[in-house]
């Protein structure tokens, strides 16, 4: 996943503060860029545990339009994409038979042999649920 977040510039006196809009509660910060945004991948990924651990969904990243045009964010901050790798808080994994024409499974083989985003046939059919369940 793709979790866009809002960066509040630091200084000499001032850490690095970093706020993820789609995840309640999740920020963090760092005395410089890199630490603050090493931070913040540390803090995701406590929060979405802390979610699985209550039984909580996890929240699905929103598209970072939408949170440039809040009114919290419109002046100082400067916005980056984190990737996180939520498969692990997904719950075990699980065989499932599925029936689709030869002709569009070769073309998910095909992409997954040149598109490194994808690790298998599977990982590409779970992100394409992942962008569906979103909408």
């Amino acid at each position: 996943m793709l979790y866009p977040i809002a960066i509040e510039l630091g200084d000499e006196t001032h850490a690095y503060g970093v706020t993820v809009p789609d995840i309640a509660g999740c920020f963090s910060a760092g005395n410089t860029m890199e630490e603050a945004l090493k931070n913040v991948r540390e803090a995701i990924e406590l929060h979405l545990e802390g979610l699985v651990e209550d039984g909580l969904d996890i929240p699905l990243p929103s598209d970072i339009a939408k949170h440039q045009q809040h009114a919290d964010f419109q002046q100082g901050y400067v916005w980056a994409i984190v990737e996180i790798d939520i498969s692990r808080y997904m719950g075990k994994a699980e065989k499932i038979n599925v029936t689709l024409p030869s002709r569009l499974i070769h073309l998910i083989d095909n992409k997954v042999a040149h598109d490194s985003r994808y690790k298998s046939r599977s990982g590409f059919l779970a992100a394409g649920a992942e962008l569906l369940l979103r909408g």
